[in-house]
């Protein structure tokens, strides 16, 4: 203890005396551990935003989407064309054990007008199942009933961003009369914010009705049932794949879809959509980690240097610690010292501006800050293996030079 102890002191002492230098040479440790860190804090910052989106979209949901067609040798892509019906989502509703419950929606662009202030927006006639589906509450009032769907009534719930624009902020609409159309409608309910999908679309830009008076009174149709989106929500997270069986099955039977021939629609599972979204920010994170690294190794190169310029510029002071007693051991000791002080000290320097810059993104992007504590004692820990090991030659060679030619170096 007192050889460490007193190498520890003598290393510091050195250190010391060389502030620029020693600054100058902890510059590449500093670099890389900021970037792991900031890397590791934005990526995990990047996949809680993510989870977050894809949760807000409905737990264990999952997305019949229409298409795709061949007519006359062109062919479309998945949501081209109209095959799915509200017989489609009944079926499903009453047929897939897997499946808990079943909303259908149809969409359109409209401009909405409430006394001098209007707003355009997407009006979605939906059935009263949709909130259970996607997992929405409301702030305020209640959503249409059965009742209401089966006489078309004109009732509506708006989204939040629906009632910022046409009634201002915190007012709350339910009671009031707005025009769709020129089709009156009394709005009944609000509902809770979502925020933005991972596509940057505001979720609460929408005007909801019920589907049998957004069909008769309001977007129409060419053909009466069509729908151009199925949602269904899994009765558990385990049963999402036989979920998506039994859609599949039931879908393909209604429509008459032979063994082998491709089927006119496609089932998508949120899950997997947060999976390859996740897969991605994390191969991002990891080719950045992987140059934060070179920073580090290139920080271990030059302590290398440095130290090796110290050990020719202190030549005749190794020479005469070694004449008044000290050992090859003292002198290996005191240079490791100072290579895993330079790394400790840079590796330390490093965590903090990582965080800073960690903060920083994330207030500009919004993001949460998700600071790891393992990346943070591990960029620590390699950051004195890196000085350990870089710094391990010059030690050794300093502690071989031979007493009598270091004292009579010049």
């Amino acid at each position: 203890m007192t050889l460490l102890r007193m190498s520890i002191r003598t290393a510091l002492r050195a250190l010391r005396r060389n502030k620029l230098r020693s600054s100058l040479t902890m510059l590449g440790i500093v670099i890389g551990v900021a970037a792991v860190i900031a890397m590791v804090s934005i990526g995990q910052g990047a996949n809680a935003v993510v989870r977050e989106q894809i949760s807000s979209l409905g737990t264990d949901l999952l997305m019949v989407i229409p298409g795709a067609t061949t007519a006359s040798g062109a062919r479309s892509g998945w949501g081209g064309a109209s095959t799915l019906t509200v017989g489609d989502g009944q079926a499903i509703a009453r047929d897939a054990s897997a499946v808990d419950e079943v909303a259908w929606m149809r969409r359109q662009v409209v401009q909405v007008v409430s006394g001098d202030r209007n707003w355009s927006t997407v009006a979605q006639g939906v059935p009263p199942s949709y909130p259970l589906v996607r997992d929405w509450p409301l702030t305020s009032g209640s959503f249409f009933s059965e009742r209401d769907e089966e006489t078309a009534q004109r009732v509506a719930v708006l989204g939040r961003s629906v009632v910022e624009n046409l009634f201002g902020v915190g007012v709350d609409p339910v009671g009031e009369t707005i025009r769709i159309r020129d089709v009156p409608f009394r709005v009944v309910g609000v509902l809770a914010g979502k925020g933005q999908t991972a596509f940057g679309q505001d979720q609460d830009d929408v005007v909801m009705m019920p589907f049998s008076t957004a069909e008769r009174r309001v977007l129409g149709a060419k053909l009466v049932g069509n729908v151009d989106l199925i949602f269904a929500r899994a009765a558990s997270s385990d049963s999402i794949p036989e979920a998506i069986e039994q859609i599949t099955r039931i879908v393909r039977e209604r429509h008459r879809t032979q063994p082998g021939e491709e089927s006119d629609f496609t089932v998508r599972s949120l899950n997997d959509m947060a999976e390859a979204q996740q897969t991605t920010t994390r191969v991002l994170s990891l080719l950045l980690l992987l140059v934060a690294s070179i920073s580090l190794l290139v920080g271990g190169i030059g302590i290398m240097n440095i130290l090796l310029v110290s050990v020719t510029e202190r030549t005749r002071e190794i020479g005469i610690r070694m004449a008044v007693g000290a050992r090859e051991r003292h002198i290996l000791v005191q240079f490791l010292v100072e290579a895993v002080a330079l790394a400790l000290a840079g590796g330390i320097v490093g965590v903090v501006l990582g965080a800073l810059v960690a903060f920083a993104v994330s207030r500009v992007a919004g993001w949460p800050v998700l600071l790891s504590p393992a990346a943070i004692v591990g960029s620590v820990v390699f950051s004195a293996l890196v000085g350990t090991f870089f710094g391990f030659y010059p030690a050794r060679r300093a502690a071989r030079l031979d007493p009598i030619a270091a004292l009579r170096y010049e």
